[in-house]
């Protein structure tokens, strides 16, 4: 199964599109739509730009991974705005945070209001709630019980709600702040420059 187009909205929105390489809030060089070398190719190095066609390739590149885990673990058969959500929580969290979810364990046992609930206890980082993953985990949440992709309603974050990072278990509150920052900035940027 692939992710439908509500749900790559999705990703792209609360990933954010960076063109030139950065570092993130842990000092992994990304770029794009959150791709890292950890990802595949292409390998991310300091100085890289790309082309928002070419951050759109990578990302669906990208993409298969977290849909080839997320496919691999589902016991029935969901619709694609759910597959959408969970493949961007499995994006965000990993893959290794997703097969432990109470999001796929209440999916599979056919429980889909306490999986889309689920999605909302994805909402720390460094063990702090971070408002932008609350926003970000509220947005899949409504995509997987939206009956449609029109019915999702993707918004783009605004620039008081910056793209949000990877959740990073056992890093300091300086590592979580320094990337909020970071996240800031390149929403700031990103406004300005790209005219949302």
């Amino acid at each position: 199964m692939k992710t439908n187009l509500a749900g790559i909205e999705l990703i792209k929105a609360w990933e954010g599109l960076r063109t030139t390489a950065y570092q993130d809030s842990v000092g992994v060089w990304t770029i794009g739509y959150g791709h890292t070398s950890m990802a595949g190719e292409p390998k991310v190095t300091p100085g890289m730009r790309i082309t928002p066609d070419q951050a759109t390739a990578i990302l669906a590149n990208d993409l298969g991974k977290y849909e080839s885990a997320v496919s691999s673990a589902l016991k029935r058969t969901p619709t694609g705005n759910q597959f959408a959500a969970m493949v961007s929580l499995c994006f965000n969290v990993g893959p290794g945070n997703f097969l432990k979810s109470s999001v796929l364990t209440r999916f599979n046992a056919g429980d889909m209001q306490g999986a889309a609930d689920a999605f909302l206890m994805w909402d720390k980082a460094g063990g702090k709630v971070l408002q932008g993953l609350v926003n970000r985990r509220e947005a899949e949440r409504k995509l997987f019980l939206a009956a449609s992709s029109a019915d999702a309603g993707i918004e783009h974050p605004k620039p008081e709600t910056p793209p949000v990072t990877r959740p990073v278990a056992g890093k300091g509150i300086g590592a979580v702040i320094v990337g909020a920052l970071m996240a800031l900035a390149a929403a700031i940027a990103a406004y300005f420059i790209g005219g949302k």
